[in-house]
């Protein structure tokens, strides 16, 4: 199991606090927010000579669009930059609200992002992961099915818990079983109240969450997915003693 950190940074100097401070705490990677990476997209040699000496500093990038042309011609740009910055995973956010898809729909972007998940991982090595969320076109539990009966291994799945029981899936433990095969990350986030919260303060119940993790043997990524607008020491640090007080409930090594 390796453990990563992603968040949104106003600024350059929370930016430089997150990557300064997440290998002291005890991370093996940041996921980083497109604003974090998006200026160095066209010089990856800029971004590894203020970075590269950090491990795991990109282990994943979260990107997003709506899967049209220029949208999927930037993401075959990420796939380079990706590569050249020895990034492992392209989350992709596919930004469409649900209500604007069909089950046809569904079916069509899996056969697209199959195509460009086989590119990514054949010419440049680096794995796409559908990151699922609320009001997006893989959100209800059938569209899960849908999806993954129409894609190929190429495309792996990020779950995400807050995303998933903010769209009213609450057996969030099904779906890791179910997708077992699929899921190569997750994003740990709790929720409450119409908000997201450190993990372990909403009312997610995570305890059958990590059982289902260690019943599948997963041992991937798992990335705390901060965003409650608290400190980033804070978080970092709250959501890492949770994350490995779940696992280590359940004597998964």
């Amino acid at each position: 199991m390796k453990f990563a950190f992603s968040r949104p940074t106003a600024s350059d100097k929370e930016r430089d606090e997150l990557f300064g401070h997440y290998e002291t705490i005890g991370y093996d990677g940041l996921q980083l927010k497109h604003a974090q990476y998006a200026p160095f997209i066209k010089d990856p040699e800029k971004f590894n000579a203020l970075w590269g000496e950090h491990k795991g500093i990109a282990s994943g990038l979260i990107f997003g669009g709506k899967l049209d042309n220029q949208n999927q011609q930037d993401l075959k740009d990420l796939m380079r930059f990706s590569k050249a910055i020895g990034t492992e995973r392209i989350l992709y956010c596919h930004g469409i609200p649900r209500d604007q898809v069909s089950q046809d729909d569904i079916k069509h972007y899996a056969k697209v992002l199959s195509e460009l998940g086989q590119e990514s991982k054949e010419k440049y090595g680096v794995v796409l992961s559908l990151h699922h969320h609320f009001d997006q076109p893989v959100m209800y539990r059938e569209d899960f099915d849908i999806f993954f009966d129409n894609a190929n291994d190429s495309v792996k799945l990020t779950i995400d818990t807050a995303h998933l029981y903010k769209s009213g899936i609450n057996d969030i433990a099904e779906v890791i079983t179910s997708f077992r095969s699929k899921i190569d990350n997750f994003h740990m986030k709790d929720f409450a109240a119409g908000d997201w919260k450190v993990l372990g303060q909403g009312e997610i119940d995570f305890g059958p969450i990590f059982k289902a993790i260690s019943d599948i043997e997963f041992s991937g990524w798992m990335s705390a997915d901060e965003e409650s607008g608290g400190t980033i020491l804070g978080g970092m640090k709250e959501c890492l003693t949770h994350m490995k007080k779940g696992v280590e409930q359940f004597s998964y090594k």
